[in-house]
């Protein structure tokens, strides 16, 4: 796939998929209304959109960083090879994992314990799709290059130095 059509492709797949995960859902749930603030408050709200922000960082760059492998995460247009740069070193999900600090920032900027059980819920069915289809379809597609990976790059919780692939390390998932 070239590179501008991997770009509309992600493009397009960003604003349905996380549009929706991020945007449709939280504000079906909060109709964006910010609570009357007290000092106390106004700090939560302040760490919320610094989790909102630093949660979009990933997905964004995970997202561009498929369009230059010339494809998108979307599963019916994936890339020709395995995409294992930029926050992937760190983390095998940096997408969900960036969506679901996002919605937990969007929980304590809005003051919602809704939010926070709509992300336990996001957590839940993203794992289990991570865990039931992803891993077997990128096992069966890329094989050991993704089992090199998977058995260095933990799959939720970031490792504290980036992998450099055909570099072992031993780290668990």
């Amino acid at each position: 796939m070239r590179t501008s059509t991997a770009a509309a492709g992600s493009t397009a797949f960003f604003l349905v998929a996380p549009g929706t995960v991020v945007g449709v859902i939280p504000w079906l749930i909060t109709r964006w209304e910010i609570p009357g603030s007290t000092s106390g408050w106004r700090a939560a709200q302040v760490l919320g959109v610094v989790l909102i922000v630093a949660g979009l960082i990933p997905v964004v760059h995970a997202f561009a960083q498929f369009a230059k492998a010339g494809g998108t995460p979307m599963p019916l247009a994936p890339t020709q090879r395995l995409v294992v740069n930029g926050f992937n070193r760190y983390v095998r999900n940096p997408m969900y994992a960036g969506l679901l600090i996002v919605i937990l920032g969007q929980a304590l900027l809005f003051g919602s314990l809704w939010l926070v059980l709509y992300a336990i819920c996001a957590w839940i069915i993203t794992a289990s799709f991570v865990r039931w289809y992803e891993e077997p379809t990128l096992a069966r597609t890329y094989g050991s290059e993704y089992e090199a990976y998977r058995r260095n790059v933990p799959a939720w919780l970031p490792r504290w130095h980036p992998w450099t692939p055909g570099v072992e390390s031993g780290t668990r998932r």
